[in-house]
């Protein structure tokens, strides 16, 4: 693989990353479709998750600066514990421990049978039948102030599930908010809030992983180079912005209908692919 196909996934990257659709599932059926010889890679796709991610700083920085700020506040006693942003901290942290401790406890599994083509259509599916009925049934009357502990741990379960490239980290947390009776714009807001940490963290240790310290003799070689890795997190950044900005307008007028409707149509094909031998596995 060479500088343009990192370009073009970082493209996918910036325009998958918050759309229900699974930024990781694209990456890999996008690769395997055009014949490129080489899955991209977890290491890849975790670190062009940064420039997604600060996408979403970018976009959120008023409110991470005042969820910090109020958290900060509440420890050191100036404000109530219970003050609502410094709550919200709290639920990010008590929400990043699932996806922390199963990605390290599955992380080889991650890295490998996960990113199956077979598991990644059937994830497509599954989850966006999952969507759609989440946004059919969900009452819709919850907003981020009546977030609670226990929903918290629901939501941190949901965002672990996107390890499984097929699910998607956005797909996941926003049905679980749906379940839950969030308003859409609520529950999508609080997806993109909670992966900030996650994202990091995965993406930094990917950076380690790779470039930081001698390859073991068990490592796996990586498909990009630094400079082409680091040009297509810069692509993804700047896409990631414009797509963040059109999702949220778009749902708080909108239904999830589209989105569980290309889910389906894109695993039915990716499955009947494979059973044709169009496309290896």
């Amino acid at each position: 693989m060479g500088f343009i196909e990192a370009l073009i996934l970082g493209l996918i990257q910036g325009l998958t990353e918050f759309l229900p659709i699974s930024s990781s599932a694209h990456l890999r059926v996008f690769a395997e479709f055009f014949g490129w010889q080489e899955d991209p890679g977890a290491a890849f796709t975790a670190i062009t998750q940064l420039g997604t991610e600060a996408a979403v700083i970018v976009f959120f920085w008023r409110d991470i600066v005042r969820i910090i700020g109020r958290w900060f506040r509440s420890l050191a006693g100036r404000i109530p514990r219970n003050d609502p942003d410094a709550k919200l901290g709290w639920y990010i942290i008590l929400g990043t421990i699932p996806i922390v401790v199963l990605g390290l406890l599955f992380q080889d599994q991650i890295e490998t049978s996960l990113r199956s083509l077979w598991i990644v259509a059937t994830m497509l599916i599954v989850f966006g039948l999952l969507l759609g009925l989440a946004d059919w049934l969900g009452r819709r009357v919850r907003t981020l102030d009546t977030l609670t502990w226990p929903h918290a741990i629901v939501f941190g379960f949901a965002q672990a599930l996107a390890l499984i490239p097929g699910v998607s980290r956005s797909g996941g947390t926003i049905t679980a908010g749906l379940f839950l009776g969030y308003d859409r714009p609520s529950a999508a807001r609080y997806s993109f809030l909670l992966a900030i940490p996650a994202v990091l963290g995965s993406g930094f240790y990917q950076v380690y992983k790779v470039w930081g310290r001698p390859c073991e003799e068990a490592c796996v070689p990586e498909v990009f180079g630094p400079l082409e890795t680091a040009t297509a997190t810069l692509v993804a950044f700047v896409v990631a912005i414009a797509v963040i900005a059109f999702f949220m307008r778009y749902i708080s007028k909108h239904s999830f209908l589209p989105f569980v409707i290309y889910r389906v149509l894109l695993g039915g094909l990716i499955l009947t692919l494979l059973a044709t031998g169009v496309l290896q596995s």
